[in-house]
C-alpha cells in the first residue's frame, strides 16, 4: 500500500506515502551525498533504492498492485523490469528522457517476485506512469496520483478493491482544491489524510521540493516531527 503524488505549481511538489509490513520486508532510510532513498533489503543483500530522490531531482517510487497476465515477468533481451527501471531512475544512472525512450522501445514487466506499478518525476515535473503490461502515460496538468490500483486501466483493479480503501479519490479531491500556491505543509497535510494504519501503516512519509531541492521526512506517522534532507 502507498500513495504518491506530484503537484505542479509554483514549485515542483512530490509526496510519498510508504506502506508495508514490517514482518516481510526490511527498510532503512539511506541519506546519501546524491541520493534519499527508502532502502529494501533484499535476498541479495543490498538495500535497493526503488522508492527516493536523486539530488538531480529525479524522483522514483513503485507501488504495488494486482498484476495482469499480460506485465508477468520474462527474462529476455526485449524486456525491462519495472523495479529495474525504477532504480536505475532513482539512482541517475537514466535520465527522464532516457525513461521516456524505454518504454516505447522496449516492453515493461514485472520483477520475478513482485507486481508492481511507478511514478517516475523530474525536476521540472515531467511525470511519467509506468504499468506492466497495461502501458504507459506521460502526464501534464496540475498534478499526478497514484495508489495501489491502475490509474491507465482502473476496471482492470477493480475487482481487488480493498473495502473502504479511498485513498485515491480523498487524495484526489484534496489536491484538486489548491491553486498555483501549493506548499510542503500542504503536501504533508494530503499525506497525513491518507495515511494507513495497522499490519499496513505508513512507515515513512517524504516530500521533495525542486525549489528547495530538500527532503522533508517523518517515520510511522509522527508528523509532528518533520525532518528536513538538503542536498548540497
Amino acid at each position: 500500500m502507498c500513495t504518491r503524488f506530484v503537484y505542479r505549481g509554483g514549485d515542483t511538489i512530490t509526496g510519498f506515502n510508504f506502506e508495508i509490513d514490517l514482518a516481510v520486508w526490511d527498510h532503512k532510510l539511506i541519506k546519501g551525498k546524491d541520493c534519499f532513498y527508502i532502502g529494501i533489503l533484499r535476498p541479495d543483500g543490498v538495500r535497493h533504492s526503488y522508492h527516493g530522490v536523486n539530488c538531480n531531482g529525479n524522483v522514483g517510487t513503485l507501488l504495488y498492485v494486482h498484476g495482469n497476465p499480460e506485465g508477468t515477468y520474462q527474462d529476455f533481451r526485449g524486456c525491462m523490469t519495472i523495479a529495474d527501471l525504477t532504480e536505475q531512475f532513482v539512482q541517475a544512472k537514466i535520465s527522464f528522457d532516457d525513461a521516456l525512450q524505454i518504454v516505447q522501445e522496449r516492453k515493461i514487466v514485472y520483477a520475478p517476485d513482485a507486481t508492481m506499478q511507478a511514478m517516475l518525476s523530474d525536476q521540472q515535473g515531467r511525470t511519467l506512469i509506468v504499468e506492466p503490461g497495461i502501458g504507459w502515460r506521460e502526464d501534464d496538468g496540475c498534478c499526478s496520483l497514484m495508489t495501489n490500483y491502475s490509474v491507465l486501466a482502473p476496471e482492470s483493479t477493480m475487482p481487488f478493491l480493498v473495502p473502504g480503501d479511498d485513498r485515491y479519490e480523498r487524495a484526489a479531491q484534496l489536491l484538486n482544491a489548491y491553486g498555483k500556491r501549493f506548499t510542503v505543509t500542504d503536501a504533508f497535510s494530503v499525506l497525513r489524510a491518507v495515511r494507513q494504519e495497522g499490519i499496513w501503516a505508513t512507515r515513512v512519509s517524504f516530500v521533495y521540493s525542486a525549489k528547495e531541492h530538500a527532503v522533508y521526512y517523518v517515520e510511522n506517522s509522527h508528523f509532528e516531527r518533520i525532518e528536513k534532507y538538503k542536498f548540497l
